[in-house]
């Protein structure tokens, strides 16, 4: 089992911060969202941000590293979260930060994948060893988290039913779906899927499964993928999947979709905040770091 949990939180967060008309916000609410890194809205009973429930939760599951990664303008984390680059105690949890530069000719980040290289390239202690690897504006179990961490295949990622997502279905049909062969190893992962191909995704046991970017990495081999990522041709970044993808054509079979069927809280846009605090309150009446 490896110790080392990667959190994806240098995002631009532009489906967050577009105007939209929400009547259940209050006012610093929804100036958060227009402010802060997604994973740092106060949406807990007592304020605190979700990233502290993620924590928490891989505390849970045995993590002790947290690599968080930041935008250049993610100062605030360290309010949070520790003021050194590296090594904060929070929680014993041993935090450090990792920043994302935007490359000069361009206004947003690059992506997921340039996120994780540029990351592993400021800590190289992580292209010797395993690591997860999520988003920071998703709230994943502690019991799926310790999947990844116990999971003894090359790579792995979460495989969620997608029938088990709470979410409407318009949404839920945006959602890229994974293809696994007979033993749950990654074929392929399809973007905006029709309904006419999704009988063809479908795995083993006749479900439909979707990655919400939770992955378990195994450093040295996933690195020369990670540095040579090509640019998607339609969203203009450098993405995991793509990563992944590109690794799976040289090593069929390594690469496994561990089954989930749960919800998974996500903080996209403001239409999700009250919902994501309602689930809290319901799930965290409060946060309770003791092992």
């Amino acid at each position: 089992m490896h110790n080392n949990l990667v959190i994806l939180a240098g995002g631009a967060s532009s489906r967050m911060k577009k105007e939209v008309a929400v009547d259940n916000l209050t006012t610093e609410e929804i100036t958060q969202a227009n402010e802060r890194s997604k994973g740092l809205i106060g949406v807990g009973p007592n304020g605190r941000p979700l990233l502290d429930y993620l924590l928490l939760n891989a505390k849970k599951a045995g993590y002790k590293n947290i690599y968080i990664i930041i935008g250049e303008q993610g100062d605030l984390f360290k309010e949070f979260y520790g003021t050194k680059n590296k090594n904060n105690n929070f929680h014993d949890l041993n935090i450090s930060f990792a920043t994302q530069y935007i490359p000069k000719n361009r206004v947003k980040p690059f992506g997921t994948a340039d996120a994780l290289y540029q990351a592993v390239e400021q800590y190289p202690e992580l292209n010797s060893q395993s690591y997860s690897v999520c988003n920071s504006d998703n709230l994943y179990s502690t019991a799926a988290l310790l999947a990844l961490r116990e999971s003894i295949i090359t790579h792995a990622f979460i495989a969620y039913d997608r029938d088990s997502m709470e979410f409407p279905l318009e949404r839920i049909s945006r959602f890229a779906i994974a293809k696994l062969n007979q033993k749950g190893f990654l074929l392929d992962i399809l973007e905006k899927p029709t309904a006419e191909i999704l009988a063809e995704y479908k795995d083993s046991e006749g479900k439909l499964r979707v990655s919400m970017n939770a992955f378990k990495f195994d450093g040295k081999l996933i690195y020369p993928y990670l540095k040579n990522c090509p640019v998607h041709p339609e969203r203009q970044e450098k993405e995991l999947p793509t990563v992944l993808l590109n690794f799976l054509q040289e090593h069929p079979d390594t690469a496994l979709g561990i089954p989930f069927s749960e919800h998974v809280p996500d903080l996209t846009a403001k239409e999700d905040i009250a919902e994501v605090k309602e689930y809290l309150k319901n799930h965290y009446p409060e946060l309770k770091w003791e092992n």
